[in-house]
């Protein structure tokens, strides 16, 4: 990772836009309506990219997996808001059965209540990353200090527990604002996204999630569930329970297996 962090077009326009206003309302106060209004909408166009959870116009973002990971006919299953007392040994059990691999986006407060599970999740093959400490829905309208504050609390909560430092970050529900890429970027960290979704916290068909995640399934995708806040089904049960075995079987009859996020990285490395 390049260790000069340099701000995406969008966000260097956004400096100069504000750089010229400044000078501009010193030399030329009587245009102070169309510097605002440039600036209104300089705004409107950053908080709707920060609102894109798969937008790249903030800085790197992971959707896919690398070219190299797509080749070897890798997938990403990542799961989000863990540990979950309840859900989280299931998921594992489920993953072992299937000799799947995932990526747990663990929230640092949850993982100091669970220590053992998130250990023991690392313990069988899996990896744990970075969601924040809180998960705090606010979580994008924070300042860089705010948002450095939460990425570090959780970074060295996981690397405490586990053991391993996470190298990637998930924003809580995907969401973020300019100031989050170069803390991430001044502690080494990717942002991670995902291919395909479908608000499996919000989703209680099981049958409906597992269409949308195994729709053009292909190498290099990265999958996004829920072990913590997961829905609910007619039944009582947590929706991933009754997705993840089909979507393991899908993965497995496309000639696809599941790697971690740091294995795909790797690989590209090799």
């Amino acid at each position: 990772m390049n260790k000069t962090w340099r701000p995406t077009p969008l966000i260097a326009a956004s400096l100069a836009l504000h750089a010229g206003a400044a000078g501009a309302l010193l030399w030329q106060p009587s245009a102070w309506p169309w510097w605002l209004g440039s600036l209104v909408a300089d705004h409107a166009l950053l908080t709707a990219a920060g609102l894109w959870p798969r937008s790249r116009l903030l800085g790197p973002n992971w959707t896919r997996l690398p070219e190299a990971a797509a080749a070897r006919a890798e997938v990403a299953v990542t799961i989000d808001d863990g540990p979950d007392p309840e859900v989280t040994p299931r998921v594992l059990d489920l993953l072992d059965e299937a000799g799947a691999r995932a990526t747990f986006f663990c929230i640092g407060q949850q993982a100091r209540r669970y220590p053992a599970l998130c250990r023991e999740i690392v313990a069988r093959g899996h990896a744990v990353e970075n969601h924040s400490q809180h998960h705090h829905h606010s979580f994008s309208l924070s300042g860089p200090w705010a948002l450095a504050r939460e990425v570090d609390a959780a970074q060295a909560t996981l690397a405490e527990i586990t053991g391993v430092a996470p190298r990637f970050f998930r924003a809580p529900a995907g969401l973020r604002n300019p100031f989050l890429e170069p803390v991430l970027h001044r502690r080494g960290l990717r942002l991670a996204s995902w291919t395909r979704r479908a608000f499996d916290t919000r989703q209680n068909s099981p049958a409906r999630v597992l269409a949308i995640l195994t729709r053009d399934l292909a190498g290099g995708d990265i999958l996004l569930l829920h072990d913590a806040h997961a829905a609910r089904t007619l039944s009582g049960q947590p929706v991933i329970l009754d997705v993840l075995p089909g979507l393991l079987g899908a993965i497995r009859l496309r000639g696809l297996h599941t790697v971690t996020l740091g294995a795909a990285l790797d690989g590209e490395r090799t």
